[in-house]
């Protein structure tokens, strides 16, 4: 199986040469530092709203650390609501975490191998009439610590619906080792990354990365949702 994406967003993988791609070489970095002290390998990626890249930032961090470090990577469509990883990748699947979660479906039948060595998918899997109850469950907990003792030497990076419009999220930030919130230029207002901020508050935040950003705006926006970045991270 090869793997071949056609998704031009994917840069980490068509253009691996690109500034692009090198914005998300220094994310790698920086994530590689705050977590392999001790190996926090469970991270989750958020945003205020929908439209603002997650997904995207999510499938091009898998594919960057997969591609450039030694471990292993396991990309998780935890956005069950409107999952896009499995359409950007260009890969299928029988089983997902929502059939693992609901009907106790082995991971090893729903966990796909992308073709890309070192990284594997879980795809989201099945519709589910309330996706909130479903993630927030204890079931939810226990397939999440499984994942995480099952797979010691690798990275698992989950992709989760918007944090101010689904419960759902919350409620998986405190099962996993390291936040990133996804802040798209001109869609989140600064209050609604307050918002976001607090209600990540009891989570331990990695960083935000903003995305889609013009050069106009480094010293104003930026500069702010920086700035309240820093009082986030001495509360």
């Amino acid at each position: 199986m090869m793997f071949k994406p056609t998704n031009p967003c994917l840069v980490t993988f068509s253009s691996p040469d690109s500034p692009v791609t090198e914005q998300y070489r220094k994310l790698k970095t920086l994530i590689l530092k705050m977590t392999r002290n001790e190996f926090r390998n469970t991270l989750l990626v958020t945003s205020s709203v929908g439209g603002e890249g997650k997904s995207i930032t999510c499938a091009n961090l898998a594919i960057m650390l997969a591609r450039e470090y030694g471990h292993t990577v396991m990309l998780v469509d935890a956005d069950l609501r409107k999952p896009a990883l499995h359409d950007y990748l260009g890969l299928k699947s029988v089983y997902g975490l929502a059939d693992c979660l609901n009907d106790r479906i082995d991971l090893g039948k729903a966990i796909v191998k992308t073709g890309l060595p070192k990284l594997s998918f879980l795809s989201a899997g099945k519709q589910v009439a309330d996706p909130a109850e479903l993630l927030s469950s204890y079931r939810m907990k226990e397939l999440l610590t499984e994942l995480k003792n099952r797979y010691q030497d690798r990275y698992i990076i989950i992709d989760t619906p918007p944090t101010l419009l689904y419960a759902e999220t919350l409620a998986l930030s405190a099962l996993v080792d390291g936040v990133v919130v996804v802040v798209k230029e001109g869609v989140a207002s600064l209050q609604g990354v307050r918002d976001t901020l607090d209600v990540l508050k009891s989570a331990t935040l990695l960083g935000i990365v903003y995305n889609d950003v013009s050069n106009a705006s480094l010293d104003g926006s930026y500069r702010n949702y920086k700035d309240h970045y820093k009082k986030y991270q001495k509360q």
